[in-house]
């Protein structure tokens, strides 16, 4: 919400400085040569990791709709996945294009103890690429799970609902 970006020592974790960009910070990756940056819109920002100039956007697609709730990101084997904020789903997303790809729901995979409250949710996505494995976690869970996905039927996927 600041609209805040810190530069920290990777080593160290020192902080070497801030920058600026217009938008909300919800979820940060980066494909090798960009920063990507969502902001819960349907949009996703790709910086220059130097510089932190916005070099370009990408609209993120299903079946011609915009996906809104971007949240957070994770690069994955040339795919953007990305959760969608207030779901159980995780969208794959083509990096050049924006179309959604494939979808990944993890319904069910929500702790009992967080039902409580509609904001403890899926929210964390990471992957070992050196292992090529992947992890999901959510606000104030107390598990990180490891996640192996399966094709799904050739069936079309649908609008992730809201």
């Amino acid at each position: 919400k600041e609209h805040t970006g810190f530069i920290y020592a990777s080593d160290t974790f020192e902080l070497l400085g801030t920058f600026r960009y217009p938008t909300e910070g919800w979820g940060l990756t980066n494909d090798g040569e960009s920063l990507i940056l969502s902001d819960g819109s349907s949009s996703l920002f790709y910086y220059d990791p130097e510089s932190f100039e916005l070099i370009r956007t990408l609209d993120v697609k299903l079946e011609g709709k915009p996906v809104v709730n971007l949240n957070e990101l994770e690069w994955v084997q040339g795919s953007i996945f990305a959760n969608i904020w207030l779901s159980d789903l995780i969208v794959r997303i083509d990096p050049q294009t924006g179309q959604v790809l494939s979808q990944i729901n993890l319904e069910g995979l929500r702790p009992p103890n967080t039902f409580h409250d509609p904001g403890l949710v899926l929210n964390g996505i990471a992957y070992d690429e050196a292992k090529d494995k992947l992890y999901v976690t959510g606000k104030k869970w107390d598990k990180v799970y490891e996640i192996r996905l399966i094709p799904a039927t050739a069936e079309a996927p649908s609008q992730p609902s809201n």
